[in-house]
């Protein structure tokens, strides 16, 4: 494995890994570069346990021997530098280990990603991060066979999406789908049925929905603030809600997906 220990953050070896905080720039350069930045040991660990390939680590030095014996004889530069240095390049100080550029894979077809599938998470439009990731560990821990992501949906690939879901992203199977009307065809052509979660008056609560949930169904969730689109509410067979107290509204996009998971793997004893 090639290093090369480097003392300048103007590097252009570095540039995978530059201004990484910044959000917008990032979110765009990295989908056009075909890479994703993975972010500590662990998250790289399990990028590469899930077949996904480094095109390029970069570490301190304490962090050195772990990255060297994770990735072995693999022809991928690893650079080296003082935390001084990888701070300048990132824009934060990098206390989880390591970073690694990570070729992005190719995403399969709604097709191939439904098919056989019972339980679906369907994300639309939803722009933190943070909330991506989140949805995709209550996927992971609570049984979702796969994703959907609108196109307009925050990337699950992004550095803070990766770290908040734990580097779930890279057991859940998860595509981008186009618009409603195409999903929805392929759905039907399933026979997947879609529950719309929202807070619509006349929705029918969680609690009933799981009692009697069908064989195969896609959960749909939308934006932190509009929720989900007119467009997804007329794709919906269903409009579900999670019954509120206390005088709070709704849940958090990320707590929302957890318990309707685990209400359609945990439904209520009919009575």
């Amino acid at each position: 494995m090639p290093e090369f220990r480097i003392d300048d953050p103007a590097d252009p070896r570095l540039d995978d890994y530059r201004d990484l905080t910044d959000t917008a720039l990032r979110t765009r350069s990295e989908a056009e570069r075909g890479l994703y930045i993975a972010e500590s040991f662990k998250v790289i660990t399990r990028a590469i346990g899930a077949g996904h390939r480094p095109r390029s680590v970069l570490t301190q030095e304490r962090w050195a021997p772990g990255i060297r014996a994770l990735l072995d004889d693999a022809e991928v530069p690893l650079y080296i530098a003082a935390d001084d240095v990888v701070e300048a390049v990132a824009g934060f100080p990098v206390h989880r280990g390591a970073l690694a550029a990570m070729h992005r894979p190719v995403e399969p077809s709604v097709t191939e990603l439904i098919a056989g599938a019972r339980t679906l998470l369907i994300l639309e439009g939803l722009i933190e991060h943070a909330n991506v990731g989140s949805a995709f560990r209550a996927a992971a821990a609570l049984g979702a066979d796969a994703v959907l992501v609108s196109a307009r949906c925050a990337d699950p690939l992004y550095r803070r999406s990766v770290r908040v879901s734990m580097g779930t992203v890279f057991q859940v199977r998860w595509t981008r789908f186009a618009d409603w009307d195409s999903l929805r065809a392929e759905l039907r052509a399933e026979r997947i049925a879609v529950a719309a979660l929202t807070l619509q008056d006349d929705a029918v609560t969680l609690d009933a929905y799981a009692a009697d949930r069908p064989e195969r169904v896609a959960l749909a969730f939308g934006s932190e603030g509009p929720g989900l689109s007119a467009e997804a509410l007329a794709a919906a067979d269903a409009v579900v809600t999670i019954p509120m107290s206390g005088g709070v509204d709704s849940l958090n996009v990320g707590a929302a997906v957890s318990v309707a998971l685990w209400a359609l793997g945990h439904p209520p004893a009919r009575r």
